[in-house]
Protein backbone atom coordinates (compact mmCIF):
# COMPACT_ATOMS: atom_id res chain seq x y z
CA UNK A 1 0.00 0.00 0.00
CA UNK A 2 1.38 3.39 -1.00
CA UNK A 3 1.73 6.06 1.65
CA UNK A 4 0.86 9.68 1.01
CA UNK A 5 4.01 11.19 2.52
CA UNK A 6 2.29 14.55 2.82
CA UNK A 7 0.16 13.15 5.67
CA UNK A 8 3.22 12.19 7.74
CA UNK A 9 5.14 14.34 10.18
CA UNK A 10 7.97 16.31 8.52
CA UNK A 11 10.64 14.38 10.48
CA UNK A 12 9.16 11.06 9.33
CA UNK A 13 9.08 12.26 5.73
CA UNK A 14 12.77 13.13 5.98
CA UNK A 15 13.68 9.68 7.37
CA UNK A 16 11.84 7.91 4.54
CA UNK A 17 13.61 10.02 1.93
CA UNK A 18 17.07 9.28 3.39
CA UNK A 19 16.37 5.53 3.77
CA UNK A 20 14.96 5.17 0.26
CA UNK A 21 17.88 7.02 -1.33
CA UNK A 22 20.41 5.04 0.72
CA UNK A 23 18.82 1.79 -0.45
CA UNK A 24 19.01 2.87 -4.08
CA UNK A 25 22.62 3.97 -3.68
CA UNK A 26 23.42 0.44 -2.40
CA UNK A 27 21.93 -1.13 -5.53
CA UNK A 28 18.21 -1.46 -4.87
CA UNK A 29 16.01 -0.59 -7.84
CA UNK A 30 13.66 2.39 -7.70
CA UNK A 31 10.65 0.12 -8.07
CA UNK A 32 11.77 -2.10 -5.16
CA UNK A 33 12.60 0.90 -2.95
CA UNK A 34 9.14 2.30 -3.58
CA UNK A 35 7.60 -1.03 -2.59
CA UNK A 36 9.73 -1.41 0.56
CA UNK A 37 9.09 2.10 1.87
CA UNK A 38 5.44 2.30 0.77
CA UNK A 39 5.77 5.29 -1.53
CA UNK A 40 5.44 5.86 -5.27
CA UNK A 41 8.21 5.18 -7.74
CA UNK A 42 7.94 8.78 -8.92
CA UNK A 43 8.76 9.98 -5.40
CA UNK A 44 11.84 7.79 -5.26
CA UNK A 45 12.93 9.06 -8.70
CA UNK A 46 12.56 12.66 -7.52
CA UNK A 47 14.46 12.11 -4.25
CA UNK A 48 17.37 10.32 -5.92
CA UNK A 49 17.66 13.00 -8.56
CA UNK A 50 17.64 15.74 -5.92
CA UNK A 51 20.24 13.93 -3.80
CA UNK A 52 22.61 13.39 -6.74
CA UNK A 53 22.36 17.00 -7.90
CA UNK A 54 22.29 18.90 -4.60
CA UNK A 55 23.43 16.47 -1.92
CA UNK A 56 21.92 15.40 1.38
CA UNK A 57 20.65 18.94 2.04
CA UNK A 58 18.01 18.41 -0.67
CA UNK A 59 16.41 15.60 1.37
CA UNK A 60 16.10 17.53 4.64
CA UNK A 61 12.95 19.15 5.96
CA UNK A 62 12.69 22.78 4.89
CA UNK A 63 10.37 25.40 6.29
CA UNK A 64 7.59 26.06 3.83
CA UNK A 65 6.37 29.46 2.75
CA UNK A 66 8.21 32.78 2.24
CA UNK A 67 11.59 33.16 3.89
CA UNK A 68 12.44 35.67 6.55
CA UNK A 69 10.29 37.89 8.71
CA UNK A 70 7.31 39.86 7.50
CA UNK A 71 5.96 37.13 5.24
CA UNK A 72 2.36 37.29 6.47
CA UNK A 73 -0.21 40.02 6.95
CA UNK A 74 -1.40 40.95 10.41
CA UNK A 75 -5.09 41.49 11.04
CA UNK A 76 -4.94 45.28 11.01
CA UNK A 77 -2.87 45.21 7.82
CA UNK A 78 -5.44 42.99 6.12
CA UNK A 79 -8.21 45.42 7.08
CA UNK A 80 -6.23 48.29 5.55
CA UNK A 81 -5.64 46.40 2.29
CA UNK A 82 -9.31 45.46 1.99
CA UNK A 83 -10.35 49.09 2.42
CA UNK A 84 -7.77 50.33 -0.09
CA UNK A 85 -8.79 47.95 -2.88
CA UNK A 86 -12.49 48.53 -2.17
CA UNK A 87 -12.36 52.32 -2.17
CA UNK A 88 -9.64 53.05 -4.73
CA UNK A 89 -8.45 52.17 -8.21
CA UNK A 90 -4.78 51.10 -8.57
CA UNK A 91 -4.01 54.33 -10.47
CA UNK A 92 -5.18 56.42 -7.53
CA UNK A 93 -2.57 54.69 -5.38
CA UNK A 94 0.11 55.24 -8.07
CA UNK A 95 0.35 51.58 -8.97
CA UNK A 96 1.04 50.65 -12.63
CA UNK A 97 -2.27 48.81 -13.08
CA UNK A 98 -5.77 49.64 -14.31
CA UNK A 99 -7.46 46.70 -12.55
CA UNK A 100 -7.01 45.05 -9.17
CA UNK A 101 -5.21 41.89 -10.22
CA UNK A 102 -3.49 39.57 -7.75
CA UNK A 103 -0.14 41.05 -8.78
CA UNK A 104 -1.46 44.58 -8.22
CA UNK A 105 -2.55 43.61 -4.69
CA UNK A 106 0.82 41.94 -4.09
CA UNK A 107 2.64 45.14 -5.04
CA UNK A 108 0.30 47.20 -2.86
CA UNK A 109 1.08 44.99 0.15
CA UNK A 110 4.81 45.15 -0.57
CA UNK A 111 4.78 48.93 -0.89
CA UNK A 112 2.48 49.63 2.05
CA UNK A 113 3.82 47.17 4.62
CA UNK A 114 7.07 45.83 3.11
CA UNK A 115 5.62 42.33 3.34
CA UNK A 116 6.79 40.04 0.54
CA UNK A 117 4.26 37.37 -0.41
CA UNK A 118 3.62 35.43 -3.59
CA UNK A 119 0.80 36.02 -6.07
CA UNK A 120 -0.57 32.60 -5.12
CA UNK A 121 -0.74 33.64 -1.47
CA UNK A 122 -2.45 36.90 -2.47
CA UNK A 123 -5.13 34.91 -4.28
CA UNK A 124 -5.75 32.89 -1.11
CA UNK A 125 -6.05 36.10 0.91
CA UNK A 126 -8.49 37.57 -1.63
CA UNK A 127 -10.64 34.43 -1.58
CA UNK A 128 -10.65 34.48 2.23
CA UNK A 129 -11.75 38.15 2.18
CA UNK A 130 -14.64 37.39 -0.17
CA UNK A 131 -13.13 38.89 -3.34
CA UNK A 132 -13.66 37.17 -6.70
CA UNK A 133 -12.36 38.06 -10.19
CA UNK A 134 -15.15 39.85 -12.06
CA UNK A 135 -15.60 41.69 -15.32
CA UNK A 136 -15.65 45.39 -14.43
CA UNK A 137 -18.39 47.78 -15.49
CA UNK A 138 -17.11 50.57 -17.67
CA UNK A 139 -17.51 53.95 -15.99
CA UNK A 140 -16.91 57.30 -17.66
CA UNK A 141 -14.29 59.68 -16.25
CA UNK A 142 -16.90 62.46 -16.57
CA UNK A 143 -19.29 60.78 -14.17
CA UNK A 144 -20.12 62.96 -11.17
CA UNK A 145 -20.20 60.69 -8.11
CA UNK A 146 -21.83 63.40 -5.99
CA UNK A 147 -24.65 63.71 -8.54
CA UNK A 148 -25.11 59.93 -8.51
CA UNK A 149 -25.37 59.89 -4.71
CA UNK A 150 -27.86 62.75 -4.86
CA UNK A 151 -29.92 60.82 -7.41
CA UNK A 152 -29.97 57.65 -5.33
CA UNK A 153 -30.57 59.31 -1.97
CA UNK A 154 -32.78 62.28 -2.85
CA UNK A 155 -33.97 62.72 -6.43
CA UNK A 156 -35.24 59.23 -7.27
CA UNK A 157 -36.96 58.75 -3.87
CA UNK A 158 -38.73 62.08 -4.51
CA UNK A 159 -39.82 60.94 -7.99
CA UNK A 160 -41.10 57.67 -6.54
CA UNK A 161 -43.09 59.50 -3.88
CA UNK A 162 -44.54 61.95 -6.42
CA UNK A 163 -45.59 59.04 -8.66
CA UNK A 164 -47.33 57.45 -5.70
CA UNK A 165 -49.20 60.68 -4.94
CA UNK A 166 -50.19 61.26 -8.59
CA UNK A 167 -50.91 57.55 -9.31
CA UNK A 168 -48.40 57.59 -12.14
CA UNK A 169 -46.44 54.73 -13.69
CA UNK A 170 -42.65 55.14 -13.61
CA UNK A 171 -41.04 54.07 -16.88
CA UNK A 172 -37.33 53.84 -17.60
CA UNK A 173 -36.60 54.64 -21.22
CA UNK A 174 -33.65 54.40 -23.58
CA UNK A 175 -32.74 54.16 -27.25
CA UNK A 176 -30.16 51.94 -28.90
CA UNK A 177 -28.80 51.18 -32.32
CA UNK A 178 -28.32 47.56 -33.40
CA UNK A 179 -26.03 46.43 -36.21
CA UNK A 180 -25.93 43.34 -38.36
CA UNK A 181 -22.27 42.66 -37.52
CA UNK A 182 -22.76 42.56 -33.75
CA UNK A 183 -21.36 39.28 -32.38
CA UNK A 184 -21.97 37.78 -28.93
CA UNK A 185 -21.08 34.52 -27.25
CA UNK A 186 -18.29 32.02 -27.90
CA UNK A 187 -17.96 28.86 -29.95
CA UNK A 188 -15.80 25.82 -29.19
CA UNK A 189 -13.12 25.01 -31.76
CA UNK A 190 -9.73 23.23 -31.84
CA UNK A 191 -7.01 25.22 -30.12
CA UNK A 192 -5.38 27.68 -32.50
CA UNK A 193 -8.24 27.46 -35.02
CA UNK A 194 -10.55 30.46 -34.66
CA UNK A 195 -14.11 29.45 -35.57
CA UNK A 196 -15.81 31.26 -38.46
CA UNK A 197 -19.51 32.13 -38.57
CA UNK A 198 -21.33 32.58 -41.86
CA UNK A 199 -22.99 35.95 -42.34
CA UNK A 200 -23.58 38.66 -44.88
CA UNK A 201 -20.74 40.98 -45.77
CA UNK A 202 -23.15 43.91 -45.84
CA UNK A 203 -23.58 46.19 -42.85
CA UNK A 204 -27.01 47.44 -41.91
CA UNK A 205 -28.85 48.30 -38.75
CA UNK A 206 -31.93 49.71 -37.09
CA UNK A 207 -32.84 51.62 -33.95
CA UNK A 208 -34.96 50.73 -30.95
CA UNK A 209 -36.80 52.90 -28.44
CA UNK A 210 -38.00 51.09 -25.33
CA UNK A 211 -39.43 51.80 -21.91
CA UNK A 212 -40.12 49.44 -19.01
CA UNK A 213 -41.38 49.45 -15.45
CA UNK A 214 -40.49 47.44 -12.38
CA UNK A 215 -43.97 45.91 -12.59
CA UNK A 216 -43.06 44.18 -15.85
CA UNK A 217 -44.61 46.57 -18.39
CA UNK A 218 -42.62 46.92 -21.60
CA UNK A 219 -43.26 49.11 -24.64
CA UNK A 220 -40.98 49.55 -27.63
CA UNK A 221 -40.67 50.89 -31.14
CA UNK A 222 -38.29 49.56 -33.82
CA UNK A 223 -37.44 51.99 -36.63
CA UNK A 224 -34.83 52.38 -39.33
CA UNK A 225 -34.42 56.17 -39.55
CA UNK A 226 -32.36 58.29 -37.19
CA UNK A 227 -33.39 59.16 -33.66
CA UNK A 228 -34.99 62.60 -33.78
CA UNK A 229 -37.29 64.72 -31.65
CA UNK A 230 -40.23 63.77 -33.88
CA UNK A 231 -39.53 60.07 -33.35
CA UNK A 232 -39.24 60.52 -29.59
CA UNK A 233 -42.50 62.47 -29.39
CA UNK A 234 -44.24 59.77 -31.41
CA UNK A 235 -42.97 57.16 -28.96
CA UNK A 236 -44.07 59.21 -25.93
CA UNK A 237 -47.53 59.63 -27.43
CA UNK A 238 -47.84 55.86 -27.91
CA UNK A 239 -46.52 55.19 -24.42
CA UNK A 240 -48.98 57.60 -22.85
CA UNK A 241 -51.88 56.00 -24.73
CA UNK A 242 -50.89 52.43 -23.86
CA UNK A 243 -50.30 53.22 -20.16
CA UNK A 244 -53.85 54.50 -19.73
CA UNK A 245 -52.79 56.76 -16.87
CA UNK A 246 -50.18 59.39 -16.01
CA UNK A 247 -46.64 58.49 -16.95
CA UNK A 248 -43.31 59.44 -15.39
CA UNK A 249 -40.46 58.49 -17.71
CA UNK A 250 -36.78 58.59 -16.72
CA UNK A 251 -34.17 58.88 -19.49
CA UNK A 252 -30.57 59.93 -20.01
CA UNK A 253 -29.46 63.39 -21.12
CA UNK A 254 -29.38 62.71 -24.85
CA UNK A 255 -29.72 65.99 -26.84
CA UNK A 256 -32.99 64.77 -28.39
CA UNK A 257 -34.54 64.30 -24.94
CA UNK A 258 -33.70 67.90 -24.07
CA UNK A 259 -34.58 69.45 -27.43
CA UNK A 260 -36.94 72.43 -27.73
CA UNK A 261 -39.44 70.42 -29.76
CA UNK A 262 -39.68 67.73 -27.10
CA UNK A 263 -39.93 70.32 -24.33
CA UNK A 264 -42.74 72.13 -26.14
CA UNK A 265 -44.68 68.88 -26.49
CA UNK A 266 -44.12 68.07 -22.81
CA UNK A 267 -45.45 71.47 -21.79
CA UNK A 268 -48.66 70.72 -23.71
CA UNK A 269 -49.06 67.32 -22.03
CA UNK A 270 -47.80 68.08 -18.53
CA UNK A 271 -50.91 66.56 -16.96
CA UNK A 272 -50.38 63.24 -18.71
CA UNK A 273 -46.60 62.82 -18.78
CA UNK A 274 -43.47 64.09 -17.02
CA UNK A 275 -39.87 63.58 -18.11
CA UNK A 276 -36.95 63.15 -15.68
CA UNK A 277 -33.22 62.93 -16.37
CA UNK A 278 -30.61 60.59 -14.94
CA UNK A 279 -27.23 61.99 -13.84
CA UNK A 280 -24.85 62.44 -16.75
CA UNK A 281 -22.58 59.60 -17.89
CA UNK A 282 -24.37 57.06 -15.68
CA UNK A 283 -25.99 54.46 -17.96
CA UNK A 284 -25.50 51.79 -15.29
CA UNK A 285 -28.32 53.44 -13.30
CA UNK A 286 -30.88 52.76 -16.04
CA UNK A 287 -32.64 49.33 -15.94
CA UNK A 288 -33.46 49.72 -19.64
CA UNK A 289 -29.73 49.24 -20.34
CA UNK A 290 -30.17 45.64 -19.17
CA UNK A 291 -32.84 45.14 -21.82
CA UNK A 292 -30.51 46.67 -24.43
CA UNK A 293 -27.75 44.21 -23.56
CA UNK A 294 -30.21 41.32 -23.67
CA UNK A 295 -31.49 42.29 -27.12
CA UNK A 296 -28.02 42.84 -28.59
CA UNK A 297 -26.77 39.54 -27.22
CA UNK A 298 -29.71 37.25 -27.93
CA UNK A 299 -31.80 38.85 -30.68
CA UNK A 300 -28.91 40.22 -32.75
CA UNK A 301 -25.56 38.72 -31.78
CA UNK A 302 -26.65 35.07 -31.96
CA UNK A 303 -28.79 35.29 -35.09
CA UNK A 304 -27.57 36.05 -38.59
CA UNK A 305 -29.95 38.46 -40.34
CA UNK A 306 -29.48 38.65 -44.12
CA UNK A 307 -30.96 42.12 -44.52
CA UNK A 308 -32.44 45.01 -42.56
CA UNK A 309 -36.09 43.84 -42.68
CA UNK A 310 -35.07 40.47 -41.26
CA UNK A 311 -33.00 42.15 -38.55
CA UNK A 312 -35.95 44.32 -37.56
CA UNK A 313 -38.26 41.28 -37.49
CA UNK A 314 -35.82 39.41 -35.25
CA UNK A 315 -35.69 42.33 -32.81
CA UNK A 316 -39.47 42.86 -32.79
CA UNK A 317 -40.18 39.16 -32.19
CA UNK A 318 -37.70 39.01 -29.36
CA UNK A 319 -39.14 42.12 -27.70
CA UNK A 320 -42.69 40.80 -28.19
CA UNK A 321 -41.74 37.64 -26.31
CA UNK A 322 -40.24 39.72 -23.52
CA UNK A 323 -43.32 41.93 -23.34
CA UNK A 324 -45.54 38.86 -23.07
CA UNK A 325 -43.61 37.71 -20.00
CA UNK A 326 -43.64 40.46 -17.33
CA UNK A 327 -41.66 38.30 -14.92
CA UNK A 328 -38.68 38.35 -17.29
CA UNK A 329 -38.94 42.14 -17.55
CA UNK A 330 -38.82 42.56 -13.78
CA UNK A 331 -35.59 40.54 -13.70
CA UNK A 332 -33.78 43.42 -15.38
CA UNK A 333 -34.20 45.25 -12.08
CA UNK A 334 -32.36 42.52 -10.15
CA UNK A 335 -28.91 43.71 -11.26
CA UNK A 336 -27.00 45.35 -8.41
CA UNK A 337 -26.54 48.70 -10.18
CA UNK A 338 -30.30 49.15 -10.78
CA UNK A 339 -31.78 47.27 -7.84
CA UNK A 340 -32.57 50.61 -6.21
CA UNK A 341 -35.30 51.05 -8.88
CA UNK A 342 -36.97 47.71 -8.16
CA UNK A 343 -39.50 49.25 -5.79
Amino acid sequence: MKTDARTLAPATQEQIRFKAVAAVEKGMTHVKAAEVFGVTRQSVDRWVKAYRSRGAHALKVHKRGPKGEGSRLEGRQAVTVIKLITDHHPEQLKLPFVLWTADAVRQLIQRKFRVGISVRTVRRYLARWGFTPQKPVRRAYERDDAAVRRWLEQEYPAIREAAKQEKALIYWGDEMGVRSDHQAGRSYAPKGQTPAIAGTGQRFGCNVLSALTNRGHLDFMVFKKGFTAAVFVRFLRRLMKQAGRKVFIIVDRHPVHRSKKVQAWLDEHAKQLRLFFLPGYSPELNPDEMLNQDVKTNAVGRKRARNRPQLMRNVRRYLDRRRANPELVTRYFHEDSVHYAAS
